[in-house]
């Protein structure tokens, strides 16, 4: 498989990669995996810490036929994107409620040493109408959340029925409105 390899201070270093290996490392590994790379250059061994930055696959057959590799320094910040996994049941849901998961990862920047594999957010005390934001997920270190803290992550609705029928009664205790302008000219009428 035709790759790059590519760093903050790392010249662009075209690759060929064994497909069998890399199609083997893809099954095996979880998100943000740190691959070491054994890269032959002038004749020499020389081994680089990366990780998958893109791949390049065919739509129809999902085959890979292109990989981007982006060079791991240990003393340079990263940002990445890290999973949110999200536990709990949320009380809204025993209550009827549905549950939306709106947000899955989480972009952060950091040492490669800081990063955690994923973050974890507690909903099980979301009610009805509630909403579980970036800012209430904690992650310890030093790592910095790029994503502003007011974006939802998960939320409980009402149930679709309950807000038709709610939308229903709205309708029925309405009065007909007034048309705006019309009160003034009948009484001078």
């Amino acid at each position: 498989i035709p790759a790059i390899f590519y760093g903050a201070d790392a010249d662009s270093l075209p690759l060929a990669v064994d497909s069998a290996d890399f199609t083997q490392l893809l099954k095996a590994r979880k998100e943000n995996v740190f691959i070491k790379l054994m890269i032959d250059k002038d004749g020499n061994q020389v081994e680089k810490l990366a990780i998958i930055k893109e791949m390049q696959t065919s739509p129809a057959t999902r085959d890979i036929f292109h990989a981007d590799f982006y060079e791991i320094r240990m003393d340079r910040k990263l940002i990445l994107d890290i999973p949110i996994h999200v536990t709990g049941f949320p009380v809204g849901v025993t209550m009827g409620g549905e549950l939306h998961i709106l947000k899955r990862d989480l972009k952060v920047s950091g040492l490669p040493t800081a990063i955690p594999e994923a973050v974890t957010i507690d909903i099980s005390t979301l009610d009805i109408g509630h909403t579980a934001k970036v800012g209430d997920i904690k992650i310890e270190g030093d790592v910095e959340v790029l994503d502003p803290e007011d974006v939802a992550v998960a939320t409980v609705s009402a149930p679709r029925a309950e807000a038709l029928a709610a939308e229903a009664e709205g309708e029925e205790g309405s009065k007909e409105p007034e048309v705006v302008g019309l009160k003034g000219k009948e009484e001078q009428a």
